[in-house]
């Protein structure tokens, strides 16, 4: 069910990473979101893989809760670029994510060497074409591409698309001119929030990153400026005048063993219209947030 102003909120599958997808599909539909992101392929030890390879009883039943809820799955994930060869895993997951009728695949950048990575972006987003599937690298703020201006650099060489998450953006002080300029890449936004206070060490932002978020609204991030910012870059593209759609993508253990699978959902969703259907005022400063602007120099750095 859209916000009142028609934009399209989805989930994330780290939102509720131990949630099978069929499962996450009925919580979703049940909260009244539009759309789900699927994780196809574990990015830790830790997690319980879900197989949703073509013919697999997982999928049937994804595809069936989909068909009964209206709930659609957008995107797919997630993959870091190491440096290795990892075409074989994402074909595997290109395929999955044909099948479920997503369109965009989450990567990130691990692999230090910018120029083999700009390479290897390039080759996966060929790959991706057959299958409607494009490639959506996200900056993140602890890995070796961590700025809005070195991922669209990156992003526009391979010819693929951008993924902008409001928690790296803030960590890593992406700019409105920044997120302007790259929106036209940008098939949505994934919101969360967060203290404005920026973790002091790498160990600190991934524990934050992947189990300490906090819903829109109840932390000190600039969420309406980020997103008021990409939709002013769209005014130049033919999307002009949309709205994103978001996704929200906020793990935090505690709320959910407070509150449950069910109820973190609704909060969330919630939280969101409660932000989103609100104007958003214009940044003081140009930023995301008060985290210091991350050079593109500084970005090559691992």
């Amino acid at each position: 069910m859209p916000t009142d102003s028609g934009r399209l909120l989805g989930v994330a599958q780290l939102s509720l990473l131990s949630a099978a997808p069929p499962r996450l599909v009925q919580l979703a539909a049940d909260a009244g979101f539009d759309f789900v992101g699927v994780r196809v392929r574990p990015v830790t030890e830790a997690e319980t893989p879900f197989d949703v390879q073509p013919g697999s009883p997982m999928l049937a039943e994804t595809l069936s809760r989909m068909a009964d809820t209206g709930v659609v799955v957008r995107d797919i994930e997630f993959l870091l670029l190491d440096g290795t060869d990892q075409r074989e895993a994402w074909l595997r997951m290109f395929e999955a994510g044909q099948a479920l009728g997503a369109e965009s695949l989450t990567v990130a950048c691990g692999d230090p060497d910018l120029s083999r990575a700009r390479d290897t972006l390039a080759q996966m987003a060929e790959d991706g074409r057959p299958y409607g599937i494009s490639p959506g690298l996200e900056a993140i703020s602890y890995q070796s591409v961590r700025s809005i201006p070195v991922a669209d650099e990156l992003a526009v060489h391979a010819g693929c698309d951008l993924v902008v998450d409001t928690l790296h953006a803030g960590r890593f002080g992406a700019t409105a001119a920044e997120l302007a300029a790259a929106a036209g890449r940008a098939p949505m936004v994934q919101l969360c929030d967060a203290p404005a206070e920026r973790p002091a060490s790498r160990e600190a932002l991934v524990a934050e990153s992947r189990s300490a978020r906090l819903a829109p609204g109840e932390g000190g991030l600039d969420l309406l400026g980020v997103v008021a910012a990409l939709e002013a870059g769209l005014a130049t593209t033919p999307r002009a005048g949309t709205q994103l759609p978001v996704s929200l993508e906020v793990p935090n253990d505690e709320a959910v063993a407070r509150l449950g699978d069910a109820g973190w959902l609704e909060h969330l969703r919630s939280c969101a219209v409660r932000l989103l259907d609100r104007q958003a005022p214009p940044a003081p400063d140009g930023t995301a947030s008060a985290a210091p602007t991350q050079t593109t120099a500084e970005a090559r750095t691992p």
